[in-house]
């Protein structure tokens, strides 16, 4: 068989999706925002925050939307002493699990601090907000929190 008689075809394959955020996680981004945040509730009354579609231990779908925070109390963190180009901050922080005034579960985010010093588990944090203009609806438009007080 020569080349010439190989059929030859261009194709081109692409995944054109974009996933929808739905009522629940778009509600939460919609916080983000606004500089809220918000919780949904599970099926024995726990605040699950960031909210999911489901509850997780029972499957079922999870009830009401309620506003959470912004202050939070620290539940266990790390100290980042070198950030990488991709961290939320050029200056070491701490990734830190927060659990939000009102949630019952934590979440993830940097906690700025002068160093891991002032940093304990049990510390009182507060969320600081891109400006209203900034933000977009995404978990980067909370810049990171800061401790309760002032410090940093």
């Amino acid at each position: 068989m020569t080349d010439s008689e190989v059929l030859h075809a261009e194709h081109r394959l692409e995944y054109p999706y974009s996933r929808s955020t739905g009522p629940v996680i778009g509600a939460f981004l919609t916080a983000l925002r606004d500089g809220r945040f918000v919780g949904a509730t599970g099926a024995t009354g726990q605040v699950i925050v960031p909210p999911t579609e489901y509850d997780p231990v029972t499957g079922d779908d999870v009830g009401e939307l309620v506003e959470v925070g912004p202050g939070g109390t620290i539940e266990t963190w790390a100290w980042v002493s070198t950030p990488l180009r991709k961290h939320p901050l050029q200056t070491p922080f701490a990734w830190a699990l927060i659990t939000l005034d009102g949630a019952d579960t934590a979440m993830l985010h940097a906690v700025a601090a002068s160093g891991p010093d002032d940093l304990a588990t049990g510390a009182r944090v507060v969320a600081r907000f891109k400006p209203a203009a900034e933000r977009v609806g995404a978990m980067s438009d909370i810049e990171s929190f800061v401790l309760e007080g002032g410090a940093s």
